[in-house]
């Protein structure tokens, strides 16, 4: 993984991370001072509109380490942050779902199932990528066998100057 797709990755899951969170609290926990107010909280609009423009470059992050990490890594069978990688993408699958499903349903309790669930699902996968990234920094030194960072593949055409 690249240093670029690295800080993609953890910055985007990050951003989407705290403004999901936030937006959970602040919708559902959270008591207006007026009672005709149709928002928990003035900033609760912005914690929304955060999280709907960070998630997807979280997804697109995890698209673009897709074949370079993740895919090798599990072919690899390199023992190295094998639990805390399978548990991060085993949660973030049903992540994904279940954010393009809380967009799409309006029953209240079936919208109260999936926010929870979302919730926890993204925890877990918040949870699992930063016990990932500790675990492969501190074992960095010590493990063997670590895969190498494929180069970009470029092609050159070679021009010859003749007199």
């Amino acid at each position: 993984m690249t240093r670029f797709q690295r800080w993609f990755l953890y910055g985007s899951t990050a951003v989407a991370t705290i403004s999901g969170v936030t937006y959970f609290v602040m919708k559902h926990f959270m008591i207006p001072v007026d009672p005709w107010a149709v928002i928990n909280h003035p900033l609760e609009p912005w914690a929304l509109k955060a999280h709907i423009l960070s998630a997807p470059l979280m997804l697109f992050a995890v698209g673009l380490i897709s074949t370079q990490h993740i895919w090798r890594s599990l072919r690899s069978r390199l023992p190295t942050g094998r639990r805390s990688g399978l548990l991060a993408l085993a949660a973030f699958a049903p992540l994904a779902i279940s954010g393009y499903l809380i967009q799409t349903f309006t029953a209240p309790p079936i919208l109260l199932v999936l926010a929870w669930s979302h919730l926890g699902l993204g925890l877990v996968c918040a949870a699992a990528l930063l016990s990932h990234r500790v675990v492969l920094k501190s074992r960095r030194r010590l493990r063997r066998g670590a895969l190498p960072v494929l180069p970009v593949e470029t092609t050159y055409t070679q021009t010859s100057v003749t007199e």
